[in-house]
């Protein structure tokens, strides 16, 4: 089994990938010869990271009948000094509220995703450290972040 994608140019900047029947586009800002109609195509690497272990920690919870009232995920790049341009750091930062009993499930499903399931994060420890902390009912439950990134906002 494989994935495919088709991308098309769209004209000036722009490209726009089919994915699984969807449409993605690319583009960059009226600065750079683009019109601004869809993101540069770099921080998609951080939103299929995102992506892929926010579904993992809703379907493991589901699992066990949890239910979570909230789930946000922060995803940060910290990208090289010169060219190329390449991340070379990722943190994700998990806020998740649900009932207090349900705590340490959630924490161990963002563990276990993180571990051993998200094929994304598995990647992308290849080549640069992922670090993660978690947010649970508005406290901080879990962080191994060694470093400070700025978080988008």
């Amino acid at each position: 089994m494989k994935h495919e994608i088709e991308t098309q140019w769209m004209g000036k900047m722009q490209f726009n990938a089919l994915v699984n029947g969807h449409t993605i586009i690319m583009d960059t800002p009226e600065r750079v010869g683009g019109e601004d109609n869809g993101s540069i195509p770099k921080p998609f690497m951080l939103t299929a990271l995102s992506g892929c272990t926010g579904m993992d920690v809703v379907a493991l919870l589901r699992k066990q009948g949890k239910q979570l009232r909230n789930f946000n995920l922060k995803v940060s790049g910290e990208i090289s000094k010169q060219a190329p341009i390449e991340y070379v750091a990722a943190h994700i930062v998990y806020e998740l509220e649900g009932n207090s009993e349900d705590e340490k499930a959630a924490l161990e499903a963002v563990t276990n995703s993180q571990e051993k399931i998200c094929g994304v994060s598995h990647m992308f420890k290849k080549i640069m450290p992922v670090t993660w902390q978690v947010i649970y009912n508005g406290h901080e439950i879990f962080n191994n972040s060694t470093q400070t990134i700025a978080l988008p906002n």
